[in-house]
């Protein structure tokens, strides 16, 4: 398995911060961010 990761940038939480605000589900947010749903999970519980 060659797993590859990456932080999120400051702007992706910036994003993800607003998103959720306007009342996107993760789902969705990961979509447009190119990112998989377990990433924005963990992003909004820390």
């Amino acid at each position: 398995m060659n797993a590859s990761y990456r932080h999120l940038t400051l702007l992706e939480r910036e994003s993800i911060m607003i998103l959720l605000a306007q009342g996107k589900k993760q789902s969705e947010i990961a979509r447009q961010l190119g990112r998989s749903c377990s990433t924005i999970s963990v992003s909004c519980l820390g």
